[in-house]
């Protein structure tokens, strides 16, 4: 079928079809009754998807229960499905192949990737999130990564019914939502933490402005809601704006809540004077692995930055900004809430064990 595809997208790029997926899947089941007449469905989308996507991996991305599409170079391409990873027989020519389809997934985002340029973060028209490397710094060939954006659990009575969390602990977040207690939601990669924030958000009454801050949008907030979204230098190096910016910007929209997507960086310190000047009930994600070990980060990343902090200050004000972290975890593959902790002066202190698991 490789043949096959190929031909047709040789054609509907020599026919000069415009890049509309409408336009270019009728030309594709035309040049299809000419080339492999005996096909032409899983051609068409073969040809579609070599022309507008991914190639060969946007069948993968199609999939509800791929959660992840990791490309280790044009003969390995892993998914991971329910916690699980596994090898598929889905295969690239070459390198360049690898490297072309995800410059056309670029190409409409103003980003580039080069040899000048060889890592990138983008999010894709369905939220989903790619980071890719290539050489010389990927030394194996080109290296993808592609985070799929579900949306499986909805609402803290959805993440009880999956097993994330038992109803003691979902009535407790309903409580510090509604109680506007600010929430950090800490966890390792793919442990859960967006979801989760997805899930609290739901519980923000709709009559409070929300003004959401994210490094790629991914959350989707019903009522009140202002989107920010940070922007990646174009291919001149220009045009850059930072989760900083936006946590300053967001100030000035008059919010009742913030909702930063995840703190990496010095815009830590921006969020944690934000919570302390009357944004009650604001919430945000960090990498950790442990409550405790959010403190820490959260501290460190606030002073990453160029401004002159003392490390008192910091702590003072960020024990006095949070109240409350919840730690997500995987535990046999499945995503769970393993902790919820109060935060006072002294510290964390557990509030629901994760020894109850």
């Amino acid at each position: 079928m490789t043949g096959a595809v190929d031909r047709i997208v040789t054609r509907l790029l020599a026919e000069d079809i415009p890049l509309e997926t409408q336009v270019l899947q009728a030309a594709a089941r035309r040049v299809a009754a000419e080339e492999a007449p005996l096909e032409p469905d899983a051609v068409v989308v073969a040809a579609v998807d070599a022309i507008l996507g991914l190639g060969p991996l946007e069948r993968l991305l199609r999939d509800p229960l791929v959660t992840d599409v990791l490309v280790n170079g044009p003969s390995q391409v892993w998914v991971e499905r329910a916690g699980s990873m596994s090898l598929t027989a889905v295969r690239f020519p070459d390198d360049a192949a690898v490297v072309a389809s995800v410059e056309r997934v670029l190409a409409p985002l103003g980003l580039r990737i080069d040899r000048a340029s060889p890592t990138v973060d983008a999010r894709l028209s369905d939220g989903s999130r790619l980071h890719a490397v290539i050489p010389p710094v990927a030394v194996d060939g080109p290296v993808v990564a592609v985070r799929r954006f579900t949306k499986a659990v909805q609402s803290l009575a959805e993440l009880v019914d999956s097993g994330s969390a038992p109803v003691e602990v979902a009535d407790l977040l309903r409580e510090a939502v509604l109680g506007r207690k600010n929430l950090v939601i800490s966890g390792g990669t793919g442990a859960g933490k967006t979801t989760l924030l997805n899930v609290l958000s739901t519980e923000i009454p709709a009559s409070q402005r929300i003004v959401t801050v994210e490094d790629a949008a991914e959350l989707e907030l019903t009522g009140h809601v202002v989107r920010l979204e940070a922007r990646p230098p174009n291919a001149e190096g220009a045009g850059e704006i930072s989760l900083q910016q936006l946590v300053r910007s967001a100030l000035r929209l008059r919010p009742d809540r913030i909702i930063v997507g995840e703190v990496r960086g010095p815009e830590a310190l921006d969020m944690i004077w934000a919570l302390n000047t009357g944004h009650d009930g604001s919430m945000s994600t960090v990498h950790a692995n442990s409550p405790a070990e959010a403190l820490w980060r959260l501290e460190t990343l606030a002073m990453s930055g160029e401004r002159r902090v003392g490390e008192a200050a910091v702590r003072r004000q960020m024990m006095s900004a949070i109240d409350v972290v919840v730690q997500v975890a995987r535990v046999a593959g499945e995503r769970r809430v393993v902790e919820v902790s109060d935060v006072g002066d002294d510290g964390v202190e557990t509030r629901w064990p994760s020894s109850s698991y």
